[in-house]
């Protein structure tokens, strides 16, 4: 860390996202990778070229925003989401928005409405429900692929997401044979074979037990075979958020008070929470890589006398805990605790305006440490603002 970085920061590692990517393609061979923007919108700004990234999912008018702002080519955006209205269908459109999903009849009602208005012929791919609010049944694909040709549209393929952070291979297996069994009755039915089956296998990403890139890549490895086989049965897109992106981010977090009550050792840092988020951390019980840094330089373990602390962030909830019962060297006050592998959604996920506690900063270790974000207050967004006439 530079004296130019002020804690709380987030620190992304361009070649890390880089390194994964290329891990996934090169044992997905002639299958399409979308990267989805919700994970961490700031890889964006590193984002591959076409060789190994295809599409970026886009949730909402905001990260189409971004998009735009980015200058992000259209036809790599697929636009998704659960609630869409005709002004984000028609901006997307606008904009050269590869593929549409449609998650409901009602979407697709209105992408045909606004496809109409504005004499155009979108590529739209319909939605699976994984047994949630996300998607539909698979009648209701069925019926709107039964009227396809009497509308402005082309439907293209289907889109699937079961639910994140999968480990069992039984889990992948079940989603696949439901994808092979919609689109054989879609054949049998309604005569359609999909140009692109869009699927995310929503994989886990470790954060507790290394080495975690092994475990990463042995978790991918197993269900390889089953995308593997898939993909030659269709024509398969692999969509991911939290698996690509988990390895390539760091958090940075000042220790500004030390203190003991009723036994425990506590540790009060700048950050908290609302800025550090880990899938299945169970109330901060478990221990995700965590490193102590004095004056520039990382504190081996080993070489202190090492003590248990829970450590606590800046807000005023008892659920401000980032870790609970850890070993570190003992600590002073101006120490910087270093979280690693959270490149994905701390940066977005996080309860950032609880407390109005500033945002903190965003690096991106590239060919050179640049930032992407300066510090920014959230206490604007928690104030009444009416207009006064």
């Amino acid at each position: 860390m530079s004296k130019e970085m002020k804690t709380p920061y987030y620190l992304f590692s361009a070649e890390e996202f880089k390194k994964r990517i290329s891990f996934i393609k090169n044992g997905l061979k002639g299958v399409n990778l979308t990267f989805s923007v919700k994970a961490n919108p700031f890889l964006l700004t590193v984002l591959p070229d076409r060789e190994l990234i295809s599409h970026v999912e886009v949730c909402s008018p905001g990260e189409l925003m971004i998009c735009k702002s980015l200058g992000v080519d259209g036809s790599m955006i697929i636009y998704s989401g659960v609630m869409k209205e005709n002004k984000d269908i028609r901006e997307a459109m606008d904009y050269g928005a590869g593929i549409l999903t449609a998650e409901s009849r009602k979407h697709y009602e209105l992408i045909c409405d606004e496809a109409e208005k504005a004499g155009v012929r979108p590529r739209v791919i319909l939605r699976l429900t994984g047994g949630n609010q996300f998607g539909m049944s698979e009648e209701d694909i069925l019926d709107i692929l039964s009227v396809r040709k009497e509308h402005n549209t082309d439907i293209t393929g289907i889109h699937f997401y079961s639910g994140t952070a999968k480990t069992k291979v039984s889990r992948i297996e079940k989603d696949l044979k439901r994808l092979r069994d919609l689109l054989e009755e879609a054949k049998s039915r309604e005569g359609f074979v999909p140009d692109l089956v869009e699927y995310g296998p929503g994989l886990s990403a470790e954060y507790y037990t290394p080495p975690f890139d092994e475990a990463d890549e042995g978790l991918f490895n197993e269900i390889l075979p089953l995308l593997t086989s898939f993909g030659k049965e269709y024509p398969l897109g692999i969509e991911m958020g939290r698996f690509m992106a988990a390895p390539s981010g760091k958090y940075f977090t000042s220790v500004m008070d030390i203190k003991e009550n009723d036994g425990v050792k506590y540790v009060i840092v700048d950050g908290g929470v609302h800025q550090l988020k880990y899938y299945g951390q169970n109330m901060a019980m478990k221990i995700p890589p965590l490193r102590v840094i004095r004056d520039g330089n990382v504190l081996n373990t080993k070489d202190s006398a090492a003590e248990g602390y829970t450590v606590c962030g800046s807000l005023c909830t008892v659920a401000d805990v980032l870790v609970r019962d850890v070993s570190l060297p003992a600590l002073r006050i101006g120490d910087v605790l270093e979280f690693d592998r959270c490149g994905a959604y701390s940066v977005s996920e996080g309860a950032l305006s609880f407390l109005s506690r500033d945002l903190p900063e965003i690096w991106m270790e590239d060919k050179e440490t640049k930032c992407l974000r300066k510090r920014l207050n959230s206490w604007t967004l928690n104030l009444a603002s009416e207009d006064k006439e």
